[in-house]
């Protein structure tokens, strides 16, 4: 018998997504079964947020899609400018000006025969849009819960994390590690044994005052990440970009993960060692706050 899932925000049962150049209502929202995503994951993402009428760090992430993109050696990637009015029409139609996540792909577009080879890709790449109301997924009164999962973050040796591509089998492994551990999310390390990540989310920590994250070379360099690391030097916050061991993770006074779907939210608990008292620092919630200022009151408008 088949099932009718609940959808967690009822506003979103009647959305619309654009999908190459056309508006379509949600359970119409397909795409083809020659496309690149359905064929091997062959494509790039990113993911925004809407406030108070604005998209947050939109350029920041515009110039990283045309970067994977091109890395990936994409034909015809439609320009910022078109990208942007393809995001506008979306939120217009669904009546979106805050509490919004965006979830933006470019594929490789559709292919004239099922087959690995780029070459077959002939139509051009396919652009979706699909804006849905959600506010930051994470409560943060209680913190999140972590383990170490046993699966490794790719090395650039093998892909370079700086591409931001769909294919997440590595991330969703991990996940599945943190699902049936019954926690939030999973830290990854990268082949070396060194913290890289959690599954969905880059991971900072604070130890004596000092605010540290793992370098970006078998994770992916998150804007926000990036945006928290400039709120730390513009506002006298000591940070720095280092290895960071296990027994150093365990040992820090604060622990917080920061992305786009989730903003900053702290970590309380890691493999059941507590981490510092076992609540949000206030490095973390100052930082909360700072983040919180700049994405409410930067961004760029939106034109309805």
């Amino acid at each position: 018998m088949a099932t009718h899932p609940s959808i967690p925000d009822p506003r979103n049962k009647d959305i619309q997504v654009w999908i190459d150049g056309k508006l379509y209502d949600r359970d119409q929202a397909n795409i083809s079964v020659f496309d690149s995503l359905v064929q091997g994951g062959d494509g790039v993402w990113e993911g925004l947020r809407v406030y108070n009428g604005k998209i947050f760090a939109l350029d920041e992430h515009l110039e990283r899609l045309q970067n994977s993109a091109h890395a990936m050696a994409f034909d015809s990637v439609p320009s910022n400018n078109e990208i942007k009015e393809a995001i506008f029409a979306t939120l217009e139609a669904n009546g979106m000006r805050d509490e919004t996540h965006i979830r933006l792909t470019l594929s490789r577009g559709k292919k004239v025969t099922s087959y690995m080879d780029p070459r077959v890709n002939q139509y051009g790449p396919t652009l979706i849009v699909l804006a849905e109301w959600k506010p930051p997924i994470h409560d943060d009164k209680e913190g999140l819960q972590l383990v170490t999962s046993s699966i490794r973050r790719n090395p650039p040796q093998c892909i370079d994390s700086k591409i931001h591509h769909n294919n997440l089998i590595n991330n969703i492994l991990a996940k599945i590690e943190a699902n049936v551990a019954d926690v939030d999310g999973a830290v990854m390390m990268d082949i070396e044994g060194y913290v890289s990540e959690v599954n969905a989310t880059n991971i900072f920590f604070v130890n004596k005052g000092k605010v540290l994250t793992p370098y970006a070379d078998s994770c992916l360099p998150g804007i926000t990440r990036s945006i928290v690391i400039n709120l730390c030097k513009d506002n006298g916050i000591p940070v720095e970009e280092k290895r960071i061991s296990m027994a150093e993770m365990y040992s820090a006074d604060e622990c917080f993960t920061t992305g786009t779907m989730g903003e900053l939210v702290p970590a309380v608990e890691i493999d059941q060692r507590i981490i510092g008292n076992g609540t949000k620092g206030p490095i973390t919630e100052r930082l909360q706050k700072l983040h919180r200022q700049r994405a409410e009151t930067t961004g760029e408008p939106l034109p309805f």
